[in-house]
């Protein structure tokens, strides 16, 4: 039985003047996958990010996410995922049940719909005794994952995480992770940024970026096969550092 790709990406390239940030990538990204995008800082995988949930335009190539082409309907590609970025995602001077209700209107749900959203999100986290505290007021790693369940309030087909585990403790990144399985078996499409590299051990499949391209692509095991190496951060050494 053939996958079903949710995102199609070819020969997608991304200049600033002189600048080549994304060289020609290409790859897909298949329904209910969790898809590691893995790179040093400047290796580009930012600037890409930006171009497949709709926020800059390619200078060239093509890309499509959930049916919708980049370039002429980005408008629409913003509808219909779900995004968490590690340097925002929630206001710290909303309380947790105003955040989420705010956002629900954002992704332009009805009021009925936020209503039940927010009661049932609220008991999942079990947040029932601070619903309505500031979330300034939560630990960092409460907020990711309040932040993580706010992004997919409209259910989304896929849900692109930008380093979403940044700054949290080790216990916390693992309960993230377990967040980020259960909505996967749903069936919903995770694409997540991390510099972290035994993060990349939970993907399916993982890529990673050096100097603008795509210089690895497959699954964990696959990679510390070909690389020789017995972690993701070895091969991420191998790749990124040239270390041997």
């Amino acid at each position: 039985m053939e996958k079903e790709k949710v995102i199609e990406v070819k020969e997608l390239t991304k200049k600033f003047g002189d600048f080549t940030a994304v060289n020609s990538i290409s790859f897909d990204v298949f329904k209910g996958e969790i898809f590691g995008f893995l790179g040093a800082n400047g290796a580009g995988k930012t600037t890409a990010m930006k171009m497949l949930i709709g926020i800059s335009n390619p200078t060239s190539g093509d890309a499509m996410v959930s049916d919708f082409d980049v370039h002429r309907q980005a408008d629409e590609v913003k509808k219909n995922i779900g995004y968490m970025s590690q340097k925002f995602s929630m206001y710290d001077d909303l309380t947790i049940r105003e955040n989420i209700k705010f956002f629900g209107g954002i992704y332009g749900l009805s009021r009925k719909h936020i209503k039940e959203k927010t009661a049932k999100l609220i008991e999942e986290l079990q947040l029932q005794e601070v619903a309505d505290s500031l979330v300034g007021s939560l630990p960092l790693g409460w907020k990711q994952k309040l932040a993580f369940m706010v992004s997919l309030l409209h259910e989304p087909q896929i849900v692109f995480l930008d380093e979403p585990t940044g700054g949290v403790d080790p216990i916390t990144r693992r309960q993230f992770w377990e967040l980020i399985y259960a909505e996967a078996h749903k069936g919903t499409t995770i694409f997540v940024t991390t510099h972290y590299m035994d993060e990349a051990e939970y993907c399916d499949r993982v890529s990673i970026m050096v100097e603008g391209k795509i210089e690895a692509l497959d699954t964990p095991k696959k990679l510390k096969q070909s690389f020789k190496t017995d972690s993701m951060n070895g091969v991420f050494l191998k790749l990124a550092r040239n270390v041997e």
